[in-house]
């Protein structure tokens, strides 16, 4: 038993693989197309939304440290990320690269932490997608019942759960719609994606300017608020907290490695596309949370959407429209993004056997995974209609910095066992890197509340039961390798 917990699936047939989906995929993607991928997947609900929740909840204007801390774990993570991608020219991500290298039973465990990963950060940007459009509505006089716009759980001050009986209409139908558009097959070309992203960073400049003027330093005094007594609100540790609920912001650099497969050059490009689209979007991470934060109080800033809250305070009143149509644009393309990754995952995983085939069913006609589509859509729904953004922010959270901590190991361990392989991208000083990757994510993973660590263990503890019962009897490599013992 324990042998088969840790078998891994050998490099030469990943090589096989990505050859024989060679033939389906076009090569097409430049490192600029990379990069806006990126980019395009980062700028969404961790700029528009959490910079504020994260401010007035954990660290007060020092978000701006916690957005340096959570960008310095990217680097190292990015790193790992590019070689790996460059190595293994595979769309399976974190999921794939750990099957070659640490074995079948962390590969599961990363690929259900994966599914967490996608799903909650599809509703809770489609949280955010919400808050957007009621403030919208609301400047054109359209005001939503508060029962239609808020969720039906939420936290008091002191962690414990409230039930407050509402539902956020909104961002059910947001996820609807785009499961919807899913199903039949609808995507973002490369080129609307540089449109869109050219529409959210311009946005998102619009803002950076129009507030610098408005900038009132005493809003940033104290710039670390004294801790409250709780680990997680205030002080050096609200900090870390702060970087680690913020850390979702980043996780959209991982989409760029997915397009491995779809890239032209992807031993140069790869690199440049994934710290290339992190480098930017730190920057303008840092810079519109210390502009937020020097135009509004901290404190009041924990609202779905702090950044029209920013232009209110500006006076800048048209900029609003601006604002939110960008934010919504940009909010709605990243839902899209996610979504369309979460039945991938599942697809994989099937594929190896690890789930049901029906989870890699595609559509006769539409040629999609439209019953994981669905059911995902559904899901994900479900959550956003009924839980708040900060609890959802900070699962995605945890989830994604794993998912790190076992690629930064990953890229250690293949260096390790299998030197000789070529790797057209080799990130330097590997055992700093790969270390400093890992100690860093955990260190943000334990900046996060104790709630999170319970609520992740219980979702792992689902999936490792869906694996003893069903994956590990299932698996096809496992299978394949018995066959080969018999013979």
């Amino acid at each position: 038993m324990a042998s088969r917990l840790f078998i891994t699936k050998p490099l030469e047939q990943l090589f096989k693989e990505a050859a024989d989906a060679e033939h389906g995929l076009k090569r097409a993607l430049s490192v600029v197309d990379l990069t806006m991928l990126g980019v395009g997947a980062i700028i969404g609900a961790g700029i528009f939304v959490l910079t504020g929740v994260a401010a007035a909840q954990h660290a007060g204007p020092a978000i701006v440290l916690s957005f340096v801390a959570a960008g310095i774990a990217c680097v190292f993570a990015g790193l790992c990320y590019s070689e790996m991608a460059s190595m293994i020219p595979i769309a399976g991500s974190a999921y794939t690269y750990s099957y070659a290298t640490l074995g079948e039973f962390l590969a599961w465990i990363i690929g259900w932490d994966l599914i967490l990963e996608y799903s909650l950060g599809a509703a809770t940007v489609a949280v955010g997608w919400s808050g957007t459009v009621v403030s919208l509505l609301g400047d054109l006089n359209i005001h939503l019942p508060a029962h239609f716009t808020t969720p039906f759980f939420n936290l008091s001050p002191d962690g414990a759960w409230q039930v407050t009986g509402g539902l956020n209409v909104p961002a059910v139908l947001i996820i609807v719609l785009v499961t919807s558009l899913l199903v039949v097959g609808i995507r973002e070309s490369a080129n609307v994606n540089t449109v869109i992203v050219f529409v959210k960073v311009g946005v998102v400049v619009a803002f950076i300017l129009a507030g610098l003027r408005h900038i009132n330093p005493a809003n940033w005094t104290p710039f670390i608020p004294p801790n409250t007594g709780r680990f997680e609100e205030f002080g050096w540790t609200g900090v870390l907290t702060g970087a680690g609920v913020v850390f979702f912001a980043y996780i959209g650099f991982d989409a760029v490695s997915t397009a491995a497969q779809e890239a032209k050059n992807p031993q140069r490009d790869m690199p440049i596309g994934i710290l290339g689209s992190l480098a930017i979007c730190t920057v303008l991470y840092i810079v519109v949370a210390a502009v937020l934060t020097g135009i509004v109080p901290y404190t009041e800033l924990n609202v779905p959407a702090p950044i029209t809250v920013g232009i209110n305070a500006t006076g800048i009143y048209w900029m609003r429209f601006v604002v939110n149509i960008g934010a919504i644009a940009g909010l709605s393309s990243v839902i899209l993004v996610m979504l369309l990754g979460q039945p991938r995952i599942f697809w994989t995983m099937a594929g190896d056997g690890l789930l049901p085939s029906v989870f890699a069913k595609v559509h006769p006609r539409f040629r999609t995974p439209y019953i994981t589509t669905i059911m995902t859509g559904i899901a994900v729904a479900l959550v956003a209609g009924l839980f708040p953004i900060g609890v959802l922010g900070q699962l995605v959270s945890i989830g994604t910095l794993f998912a790190f901590i076992l690629v930064c190991a990953g890229v250690l361990v293949l260096r390790h066992t299998r030197p000789h392989i070529h790797r057209p991208f080799r990130a330097p000083l590997i055992w700093f890197v790969s270390s400093a990757g890992i100690v860093c994510c955990f260190l943000l993973m334990y900046g996060l509340p104790w709630q999170t660590w319970e609520r992740l263990a219980i979702w792992m503890a689902i999936g490792l039961l869906i694996y003893f019962v069903y994956g590990i009897r299932h698996s096809r490599l496992a299978r394949a390798q018995a066959r080969r013992g018999g013979d």
